[in-house]
Parts: structure tokens; C-alpha cells; sequence
């Protein structure tokens, strides 16, 4: 215990600056570093140690560099290579798929014109009817851009052929089509029944279109809203930047004229956490020496507001019991989410515009 005492009071006696130790920097010794490099990065990495496991940092998405999506040709695709390629991410880009860049083009134009609108227009053209409608932003806060949300027949209070918007409804039905592709195959992979099929009463399409701004923050876009998956065509050379799982927001950059996918919150719970997910839509990377104007369209399927989301496991018979099984070993698996009420996670998720906070947080079991 005497040697114990000794170290520790030798320690302090170092850490404070004794007589055997070199007296600490000074403005007058020193005024170019008051920490040298090592200090303060040990510093730093013990902070970050601190910090709960599951906080995620604010990130410049203007100083992050893209990357490339992972790539898959959609008509070679098959349920093990998608999901082998987009499980630890969240995201991939498509290729070879059947939606055109001219009805890409011509849909982006139509949604333009919408913006052209007056705000009566606006209201009263698509009202609010949960979840679709105008959405006018924050009248507090102009960095919240306008956003337009449509179901695939895009349809509007106006029998005006002046707005027909026909283009925006073939583009929106082309990308589900897609989508549902996707979730089938996903399914397949997962080795779990699909819930959704292609039965239109088992799930829900939102095509949300919306203003880019100069200078635009996360989540300047509008809320966000939980889907299944979420389909955006990429008409043209320009980083998207995506809050993922796997490492906050990252910047990527697909390819012109793929359909960047990305997993949602409905996925990650059916997969039992097996799924890593996106939150919210790709946002378009605009720097503030850009002064043009774009708009972001993408389609997200998702379920009807009346629906239960429960993670998904395998069942098998085992003396007339069914037991939840592990696709992947065989063994006994718990769901790592309680049930949830979709229609008051949807409307919650959307009015306080989660960022850094998982909405998911509070639904997942705590494993004893």
C-alpha cells in the first residue's frame, strides 16, 4: 500500500509539473502550439471514447469526398448478390434497367413547372391529405425547401389538361416497378416471405418531389418519412449525400442514368437489424457558387398508415411449436425490435425531422 501511495503521489507530482519533470509550455515559450500534435489527438480520441456508441456526429457533407455506389446490372441481378452487395451499406446503384433518360427528363420538367406556381396554387391543387400533398416548408426558417408528395397517379383537384403531370406518373410507375423487383429479391435473400408482393392494398408509393436550394442542409429537403426501399434516377452528373448507418452522412456519386436504392426503416426492422439503412431521401450536393436550380425526385415504397411493422424471422415445426430461427446459422433468434404502429411512427419521424437521433432507438429490444 506505502509503494502504491508513493506512485501515485510521484505521478501527480509529474503530471503537475515537480521538480523532475520539464515545466509545462507557456504563450511566452510556445506561441505558435500551446498542444503539440500527439496531446491533442490522444485528447480527442479519449473524448470520442466517451461519447455514447450510438451518437452520430454532425458531418460538412461539402468537404466529404463521393465515392461510387456499388454497382449491380439489374438484369443479371439475383437475391444473394443484392444482398450481399447492398447489407453492410444501405445503398447501391442499378444499371441496365428499363427506365428511359428521355422519361426521366421529361418527368424532371413537368415537376419544375410546379415550382412556377403560385403558393394558392400550390395549396389548392394538392392539398394535404396524410402523407401526400404540398408541403410550404417553415415560414420560420427558409432554408426548409418546398416539396411536393404524390401517389403513383399523381393526380391533382384540377381537371386542367394544363397539368397533367402524365410524364411524372410513368416515371413514378416505371421506378415502383423497380422497386418492388428489388424488395422481392431482397426478400429471396433474406430467405423470408415477401409481404408486399405486388398486392397494391399491402403497400404504399410516394413520389416525393423537391427543391434543391444553394447552400442546402440536411434535412432542408422536407421530413423524412419510413419506406421499404427508396428509388432515385440519377439524370446527371451530380454527388448525393446520404445518411447512412454505416458512417453518417457520406457523399456519392452514381453513375448518369442509374437508380441509386437505398434500404429504409421498414427493411432494417423486417431483417431483424440484418439490413444497414438510410435515413430519409438522397439530397443533391449544391455549393454555394451555384446559383442554378434543381429539384430531387424519388420514389419511396412504403406501407399503409394502418400497418404493423414487426421484424420478420423464419419459422420452422418442431414438435408442433414453431420457433424462430437464424437464416444464416440455424440457431435460435430474438427480435431485436418490438411491434410498431406505423401511422405513429410515420407522422412522428416527419414532424420532428430526426437527423443525428435514430427514430428506430426506442423500439429496439435491450438484450440482457
Amino acid at each position: 500500500m506505502a509503494s502504491s501511495t508513493h506512485d501515485q503521489h510521484q505521478l501527480l507530482s509529474n503530471l503537475h509539473g515537480g521538480a523532475t519533470s520539464a515545466p509545462p509550455p507557456t504563450p511566452s515559450t510556445n506561441t505558435n502550439n500551446l498542444l503539440s500534435t500527439s496531446n491533442a489527438a490522444d485528447a480527442l480520441s479519449r473524448l470520442l471514447h466517451r461519447l455514447p456508441p450510438n451518437l452520430s456526429l454532425p458531418t460538412r457533407r461539402s468537404s466529404l469526398s463521393a465515392t461510387s455506389p456499388p454497382s449491380l446490372s439489374f438484369p443479371s441481378l439475383t437475391p444473394n448478390q443484392l444482398l450481399s452487395s447492398i447489407s453492410k451499406l444501405g445503398y447501391v446503384q442499378l444499371t441496365g434497367h428499363s427506365v428511359s433518360s428521355e422519361l426521366a427528363n421529361s418527368a424532371e420538367s413537368e415537376s419544375l413547372e410546379l415550382f412556377n406556381l403560385s403558393r394558392h396554387q400550390k395549396e389548392s391543387l394538392f392539398p394535404q391529405n396524410w402523407p401526400f400533398g404540398y408541403d410550404g416548408g417553415d415560414d420560420e426558417d427558409e432554408t426548409l425547401a418546398e416539396s411536393f408528395r404524390f401517389d403513383p397517379s399523381c393526380s391533382t383537384e384540377s381537371n386542367s389538361s394544363e397539368l397533367t403531370l402524365s410524364s411524372l406518373r410513368v416515371f413514378a410507375r416505371a421506378l415502383e416497378k423497380v422497386g418492388l423487383s428489388v424488395i422481392d429479391w431482397l426478400m429471396k435473400g433474406l430467405g423470408i416471405e415477401n409481404p408486399v408482393g405486388n398486392d397494391p392494398d399491402r403497400f404504399c408509393s410516394i413520389m416525393w418531389v423537391s427543391e434543391c436550394l444553394t447552400g442546402n442542409k440536411p434535412g432542408s429537403t422536407g421530413g423524412f418519412y419510413p419506406f421499404i426501399v427508396g428509388l432515385q434516377y440519377q439524370i446527371r452528373c451530380e454527388k448525393q449525400s446520404l445518411l447512412s448507418d454505416s458512417g453518417g452522412w457520406v457523399s456519392v456519386l452514381p453513375h448518369v442514368d442509374s437508380i441509386l436504392v437505398t434500404i429504409g426503416d421498414i427493411a432494417q426492422v423486417w431483417s431483424n437489424g440484418k439490413l444497414k439503412k438510410v435515413r430519409g431521401r438522397p439530397i443533391a450536393t449544391l455549393g454555394d457558387e451555384n446559383d442554378s436550380r434543381c429539384i430531387t425526385m424519388s420514389l419511396l415504397i412504403t406501407l399503409p398508415t394502418e400497418s404493423i411493422v414487426a421484424p420478420l424471422l423464419p419459422k420452422v415445426e418442431d414438435n408442433k411449436e414453431e420457433k424462430e430461427i437464424n437464416i444464416n446459422d440455424g440457431e435460435v433468434q430474438d427480435s431485436m425490435f418490438n411491434s410498431i404502429d406505423f401511422e405513429d411512427y410515420a407522422w412522428r419521424v416527419y414532424h420532428e425531422r430526426l437527423l443525428f437521433k435514430d427514430p428506430l432507438d426506442r423500439y429496439r429490444v435491450t438484450q440482457n
